[in-house]
C-alpha cells in the first residue's frame, strides 16, 4: 500500500480477486484513510442490480473505500463525483475533450457507447463503522460482446478500439485518484450544487426524448436534467416527473 495517490489515498494492488467491492468490505476495518483497491483480474465482478461485469485483464477494475459520515442520501451523490472524475481522467489521458459524456445514473459514454460503469455499495451508514465502496470498471482494451447486452441497452465500447490509445490500469488509477479527490473536496466544501452543474454540462441526451424503466413501468419523456438530490427529471405530458432510480434507454 502507498499513500502517493490523490487526496492522500492509499493503494492496494492485487493480481486477481473476486470483486474489488467485496474486497473493500473485507478490508475496511483495517483502513485508516481512503484507499483504492486495484485488481488485475476480477472473477466475480458485478454491476448494478447484481448483473455480472465482464472483467478481463487489461481493463480497469478498482474500488475506492471511504468511511463517510453523512446520511445515505448524501453519500449516494458520490456517484456523480465518480462520473465526473472518470471523465476528467479520460480527457486528461487521451487529450480528447469531445466524445466523453455522462449517462444517468452512473455510466460514462464514449461516442455514444458505454465505456465505464460505477457501482456504489455501502454498509453501516450513520453508525460508528460506515463503509462506502465505489466500484469502477472501465473498458480500456476490451468490451463485452454485444450479444451479452440487454436489448435496447447502450452497447459497450472499448477505449483502445475507439481511440487507438492503450492505457494501462495502473496509469489510469494515477489519473483517476487525484481527479476524484478534487471532486470529493468540492463536494465536502460546497455540497452537490457544483457537481450537479458540472455533470449537466456533459450529460448525454439532455433535452432529448429518453425512456426510463422502473421495475415493470417504462416512462418516456424529455430529459430535462437532475434535481438537487440527483433524481432524473423527465418531462411528460402531465408535467415534470422526478425519478430516483431507473434504467435509462435512448
Amino acid at each position: 500500500m502507498s499513500a502517493d495517490l490523490g487526496g492522500g489515498a492509499g493503494r492496494i494492488v492485487l493480481p486477481e480477486i473476486d470483486s474489488t467491492n467485496a474486497e473493500g468490505f473485507r478490508r475496511a476495518d483495517g483502513l485508516d484513510r481512503p484507499t483504492w483497491i486495484l485488481a488485475g483480474l476480477q472473477t466475480a465482478g458485478r454491476g448494478r442490480r447484481a448483473r455480472p461485469w465482464v472483467s478481463p485483464k487489461g481493463n480497469f477494475h478498482a474500488t475506492l473505500v471511504l468511511k463517510p459520515d453523512e446520511p445515505p442520501e448524501i453519500v449516494a451523490l458520490r456517484s456523480f463525483a465518480a462520473a465526473l472524475a472518470l471523465r476528467d481522467a479520460l480527457v486528461g489521458l487521451t487529450g480528447l475533450s469531445q466524445g466523453f459524456t455522462l449517462k444517468w445514473p452512473n455510466d460514462v459514454l464514449l461516442s455514444g457507447g458505454k465505456l465505464a460503469g460505477i457501482l456504489l455499495e455501502s454498509a453501516g451508514l450513520e453508525t460508528a463503522n460506515p463503509v462506502l465502496c465505489i466500484g469502477i470498471g472501465v473498458n480500456l482494451i476490451a468490451a463485452p460482446d454485444a450479444s451479452l447486452v440487454e436489448a435496447g441497452a447502450t452497447l459497450p465500447v472499448a477505449l483502445l478500439a475507439e481511440t487507438g490509445l492503450r492505457v494501462e490500469p495502473a496509469a489510469f488509477l494515477e489519473a483517476l485518484a487525484p481527479a476524484y479527490a478534487a471532486w470529493e473536496a468540492t463536494f465536502r466544501a460546497q455540497g452537490f450544487a457544483p457537481l450537479r452543474d458540472a455533470w449537466l454540462t456533459h450529460a448525454a441526451k439532455l433535452g432529448e426524448v429518453i425512456r426510463a424503466r422502473t421495475g415493470t413501468e417504462t416512462r418516456e419523456g424529455v430529459f430535462e436534467g437532475i434535481d438537487e438530490t440527483g433524481n432524473l427529471i423527465l418531462r411528460m405530458a402531465q408535467g415534470p416527473v422526478a425519478i430516483p432510480a431507473a434504467e435509462v434507454f435512448f
